[in-house]
């Protein structure tokens, strides 16, 4: 008690201090824990970013592996879900702790930067084709003070080129009278002749800057500097720029020529946008993947015009269609405009093939493949149709409205089912490996039928069909007499009872080429004409979307029809995109690659042989004309 009693009592500062001790050693000791937590958390979200990576590469790029959509999906949605939150997480630790560091973070949303602006080709090392375009009614009445230069990147075989586009501009004295005579000031249209020009000429220039990005082109005179009014009888100076030619894609910085090539090197050669990036940037010239898949989708949907033309003529004209389908993946959009604002893998469209006869080949895109989608694409057909045994051509073939859908009285007859011999022996052939003995029968049945038809290919149609039924009736009609009896034989199921019940269940379309002679006994054609985008479709993947893969359609089908009639794509394309902007619009038909070589004769060699400039369109043949050259 005493010594309680000699003990002092501490003083309120001494008592201060102590209580602002024990919150300094409290705070630190939760400094430490925040900080502990905090690196735990930079672990962890570290980690499921790497985790969310190898899931993202496995669900979209591993295609091949065929892995389950459905768990890939739905770890794939926990894994982000789960890296969202600890986002939030970190982002609350480094709020409390004070730590003021800036992170990059590779989900968050990018800056957007300003655009370049138009690339300056005249710092490019690429060769220069030169092309003048003046006007004879001024070279007669003004004076040339200069050019106006514009360029291009163009192509010809070898490399690219810069194509310099020089527009004269004149120097010219006219009157009031002059100017107001064409009604309310407007000038009559001026004509424009191009020629090709030696690089190393000296030509002056109104501006050193290239000026086609600022200004549109003018069907008529253009004056770049409008003169004050002056009296009635007095004269006032102009000056007159030679207006630009007409192009296809307005303000375009490719030439028709580069744009040919572009489009031939994807959907020809099945090379990829990226990779002809990268191959163009190793010859000189920088051009994004995004510039080149926008020329292609507007070059797509404008050249369906054309398409679409070649494809009227051949549903009124052909004699029978040959059609099959192939599969290609399609990007679901950004996630944003989503209907569940959810990621997921790309979805599944179809390209068709069509084949009229030996005229044209279309390929046409169904966003689905079914049998509402067949019959509208044949919709007014009434034929012949040649196809596999797809479910999803029944309706077509039995004229009977798709499951679900309303009967259309205004469809007319159905068209008539012709049948695929390749696809009824490559039943028998497969059962034919695995060591069937009747496999191997019916093979030697229907190669015998393939090589006595084969025997009559150079006969004409008339010819031919008297023929087959001398030579190769007698052999179907023993083909499906023997599978008749073998297919009565009790058996169990297997390869051996697919083929004989596909080749009786197809009798009679399998039958059909026996009675027209312009019929084949099978659709291999299709076939091969599917390969481009079979082959390709490994380079490039997947279409952007369902209007991308509509405009590649059209370039499809153009490229195929040139192989069809043994023209250079390349150099079609190109002629096309060139003549396009100046043919009538009723007249497309005369572009299509069945009447090219015709219609190319008959325009204007030294103007097409440019690579810009004017085009002369002539007049259309007479009817008589064109029914004997088609």
């Amino acid at each position: 008690m005493h010594d309680a009693a000699d003990k002092p009592t501490p003083t309120p500062e001494q008592q201060r201090i102590a209580q602002l001790e024990a919150e300094l050693a409290a705070a630190k000791s939760e400094l430490v824990g925040a900080r502990d937590a905090l690196a735990q958390l930079r672990r962890a979200y570290t980690r499921a970013l790497e985790q969310l990576q190898l899931l993202r590469r496995r669900l979209f790029v591993a295609k091949a592996e065929r892995a389950e959509v459905s768990a890939e999906q739905l770890a794939f949605d926990s894994m982000f879900l789960e890296v969202q939150r600890l986002e939030k997480a970190l982002d609350a630790a480094e709020s409390e702790t004070g730590d003021e560091r800036q992170h990059d973070d590779p989900r968050g949303p990018k800056r957007r930067t300003g655009g370049k602006g138009r690339r300056d080709l005249s710092e490019s090392d690429l060769p220069v084709v030169r092309i003048e375009l003046s006007c004879p009614e001024l070279d007669a009445t003004a004076t040339r003070i200069g050019v106006e230069e514009t360029s291009r990147l163009g192509y010809e075989r070898g490399g690219m080129r810069r194509i310099v586009l020089a527009r004269v501009v004149y120097k010219a004295e006219r009157s009031v009278t002059d100017a107001s005579g064409s009604g309310e000031g407007e000038a009559a249209p001026l004509q424009v002749v191009a020629r090709e020009v030696p690089t190393t000429t000296p030509a002056a220039s109104v501006s050193p800057e290239d000026t086609a990005a600022a200004s549109e082109p003018s069907a008529c005179s253009t004056a770049l500097d409008t003169p004050p009014p002056t009296p009635a009888g007095e004269t006032s100076t102009v000056f007159i720029t030679t207006p630009l030619p007409k192009e296809l894609f307005r303000r375009s910085f490719l030439a028709p020529s580069m744009i040919a090539h572009i489009l031939t090197s994807k959907y020809l050669l099945g090379v990829p946008f990226y990779r002809l990036e990268q191959q163009l940037e190793l010859q000189g010239a920088s051009l994004d993947r995004g510039t080149m898949c926008r020329y292609a989708e507007d070059a797509g949907a404008t050249l369906g015009a054309i398409v679409e033309a070649a494809r009227k003529e051949a549903f009124e004209t052909a004699f029978c269609l040959s059609t099959d389908a192939t599969g290609v993946s399609i990007q679901p959009g950004p996630i944003r405009e989503r209907k569940d604002k959810k990621p997921g893998p790309c979805r599944k469209g179809h390209f068709f093939v069509v084949l009229a006869d030996k005229d044209h080949v279309f390929f046409e895109y169904q966003p689905k493949h079914t049998s509402a989608a067949v019959c509208e694409m044949f919709r007014g057909f009434s034929r012949y149709i040649q196809a596999d045994a797809h479910a999803i051509y029944d309706a077509l073939f039995r004229g009977t409205p798709p499951r679900g859908a309303a009967a259309d009285e205004e469809r007319g007859p159905p068209p008539t089912e012709v049948g695929c011999w390749s696809h009824c022996r490559t039943n028998f052939w497969e059962a034919a490996v695995c060591k069937h003995e009747l496999g191997v029968e019916g093979l030697r049945r229907i190669n015998a039928i393939f090589a006595a038809d084969r025997r009559l290919a150079d006969l004409p149609p008339a010819r031919r069909k008297v023929r087959r039924d001398a030579v190769v009736r007698p052999l179907v009609d023993a083909f499906f007499a023997w599978a008749r009896a073998e297919h009565a034989r009790p058996r169990e199921r297997g390869l051996v009872s697919t083929a004989l019940g596909y080749a009786l269940n197809q009798e009679q379309p399998l039958r059909r080429f026996l009675d027209d002679g312009r019929l084949r006994l099978e659709n291999n054609a299709s076939e091969r004409a599917l390969r481009s985008i079979a082959v390709a479709r490994k380079s490039w993947l997947f279409f952007g979307s369902d209007d991308h893969a509509s405009a590649a359609a059209n370039l499809f089908s153009l490229v195929a029809s040139c192989k069809l009639h043994g023209l250079d794509p390349e150099a079609y394309l190109a002629d096309v995109l060139r003549v396009m902007p100046y043919w009538p619009r009723d007249r497309y038909l005369e572009l299509a690659p069945r009447y090219w070589a015709r219609t190319r004769a008959r325009l204007v060699a030294d103007e097409l042989n440019l690579a810009l400039g004017p085009i002369t369109v002539p007049l259309p043949l007479p009817a008589e004309e064109q029914r004997a050259t088609s």
